[in-house]
């Protein structure tokens, strides 16, 4: 049996994918039901419970084997559902560590079962890789390092080895489990003692944009325990040519992992990791800031019953504040110009993602994401500090013309679409008019504004795209003036009046065709004749006086006449 294969597979379908652990769970037992009805292999009865042990004997079918598989599974799937709960109990932690320990039990048992001569070669190598990947989480979570690690190394150097001897379809699946426990291998590596293990470790979460599984809790602990050593010795930070000292131990460590954060942004392969990314740095940034902000309150209070006046300095507890509140903020301006950059890119160039199942970008969705920019750029000039630097405020204001020039520039786009081109017009010369004030004030500024798009190709764009809209708006107007030809015009009639007339109407082959008035018009008809009976008061009607006397004669004897049936 293909025991990964098998293992991949019911994972993924059955809540894996979804980290739905008790869903898994709940599939490995309906499926050993089914094998040990199919088999009857079953363990007594209703009343009473007998024990059975899948031996060489009977191994005459590969679905014994399930058994021992599903029954690993079944046992690992309930220690990682017991792990998540773990987190806000505790006590499940001994429930878990026994679980696993039956996992490994089962393992062990199909590992001893595919020694037998009716195993092929593959089984029995998948089986012992198995065995050697459930008995290194046992001893990852017992925080064996040691013998964690030769357990994860014996399971990877199995998985490569049949990588290498099968087809590259089938090696897909051999290599996705060798970088899944990669990780692992560092790990235990670096509790052993081994100092490089943690760089290692740190450009795998760099790549991915944030572990996961097994190692993604441990990994955060051990990242920030080493940066909280790193922090002990860190006592000032510099910024603006003042020197601040620090000592707020979240705020070192915040400090200390920022170069390594930006370091992961500038590296990460796509998109998604790279907003992870940023979403991660920021989190940790705000939490900086709290733990800043309450240290400031009472030194705030002290500032105010102080007498002494420093000429509106700042405090050093303050100007920290400001410090962190500008990383933030130029952190948020980088992630959203990542962002637009993405947007653009579909935006200029038409691309459209149709397979993704996606709508189309379009230049309004840019607009919104240059609005925040500005806005974020506002709050660095209004930073406590800063008032007064006169360079600061200089360098805020040519970014923001960068970054107006783009946003009018993506307004006017929008503007193209519906076809209002002297507004675009307008907005492209202010674009032109943003971007030169930008180049004729950058001068000292460059090395600064380097990180920003080039106003110089934007400028080049809206030039091409001036011509582009002026073509545009001259066949517009004569595609008018066409519309308005006596061939083109329509008078409201529908098709069934104007059989005889030459017509281009559109319509025709749309769903809203005018065939017919409907519903039709009222006609007026002929009114109903009234019929008025004149002959029925000249009638003689025949006399009646005969028949009301025999009637009135009718008395007590009738009556009885009439009971009896006798009838005058």
């Amino acid at each position: 049996i293909a025991v990964l294969q098998i293992v991949k597979e019911s994972q993924q379908q059955h809540g894996l994918r979804h980290g739905d652990f008790q869903r898994y769970r709940g599939y490995c037992s309906r499926r050993l039901r089914r094998l040990r009805k199919t088999l009857n292999f079953k363990m007594g009865n209703r009343h009473k419970f007998t024990g059975k042990k899948v031996t060489e004997e009977i191994l005459s079918d590969n679905r014994y084997l399930l058994l021992i598989l599903m029954d690993a599974e079944r046992a690992w799937s309930y220690a990682m559902q017991l792990k998540q709960e773990a987190n806000t109990e505790p006590r499940k932690r001994f429930h878990l560590l026994s679980r696993l320990r039956k996992a490994v039990k089962h393992a062990e048992e199909l590992e001893r079962l595919c020694e037998s001569n009716r195993v092929d070669a593959k089984t029995k190598l998948e089986a012992q890789a198995y065995m050697a990947y459930l008995t290194g989480m046992l001893r990852f979570e017992h925080q064996e390092w040691k013998a964690a690690m030769e357990a994860f190394n014996k399971c990877k150097t199995i998985y490569e080895k049949l990588a290498n001897a099968f087809t590259e379809e089938q090696a897909i699946l051999y290599n996705q489990r060798v970088e899944e426990i990669s990780p692992n291998i560092r790990y235990c590596a670096y509790n052993i003692g081994d100092q490089s293990a943690m760089n290692e470790l740190m450009q795998m979460r760099l790549r991915s944009g944030g572990t996961e599984g097994l190692l993604a809790e441990k990994l955060e602990a051990l990242i920030t325990q080493t940066r909280a050593k790193q922090a002990a010795t860190m006592s000032e930070v510099e910024w603006r040519g003042r020197t601040v000292p620090v000592k707020i131990d979240k705020v070192r460590i915040f400090l200390l992992g920022l170069a390594d954060n930006e370091a992961a942004i500038a590296q990460a392969e796509n998109e998604e990791t790279k907003e992870r990314l940023f979403e991660s740095l920021l989190g940790e940034c705000r939490d900086a800031i709290q733990a800043v902000r309450e240290e400031l309150k009472p030194d705030q209070k002290q500032r105010e019953h102080s007498l002494e006046n420093d000429s509106g300095k700042v405090s050093n507890i303050q100007y920290l504040h400001s410090y962190l509140t500008y990383i933030k903020l130029s952190t948020a301006i980088k992630r959203n110009e990542s962002m637009a950059k993405s947007l653009q890119k579909a935006v200029l160039h038409q691309q459209r993602s149709e397979e993704d199942g996606k709508r189309t970008p379009r230049p309004q969705d840019l607009i919104r994401l240059y609005d925040i920019i500005l806005q974020n750029l506002v709050e660095l000039t209004q930073l406590p500090g800063l008032e007064e630097d006169k360079n600061f405020q200089k360098e805020i204001g040519l970014k923001t013309l960068v970054y107006k020039a783009y946003r009018c520039f993506f307004i006017a786009q929008s503007y193209v679409l519906v076809k209002k081109w002297s507004e675009a017009l307008v907005l492209y010369e202010r674009v032109l008019k943003y971007a030169r004030e930008v180049q004729s004030g950058a001068g000292a500024y460059t090395n600064r504004l380097k990180e920003l798009p080039d106003v110089q190709d934007l400028i080049t764009q809206v030039n091409a795209e001036k011509y582009s809209l002026q073509a545009a708006a001259i066949l517009d107007a004569n595609d008018a003036h066409e519309t308005e030809s006596p061939s083109q015009v329509k008078d409201g009639k529908p098709l069934s009046e104007r059989f005889e007339t030459f017509c281009l109407d559109p319509s025709l082959v749309s769903k809203q065709v005018s065939l017919v008035h409907f519903p039709p018009g009222f006609q007026p008809i002929p009114c109903k004749p009234l019929f008025f009976d004149l002959a029925l008061n000249h009638v003689a009607f025949p006399p009646l006086e005969d028949k009301v006397e025999q009637k009135a004669k009718s008395g007590l004897t009738g009556y009885i006449k009439g009971i009896f049936g006798f009838k005058s």
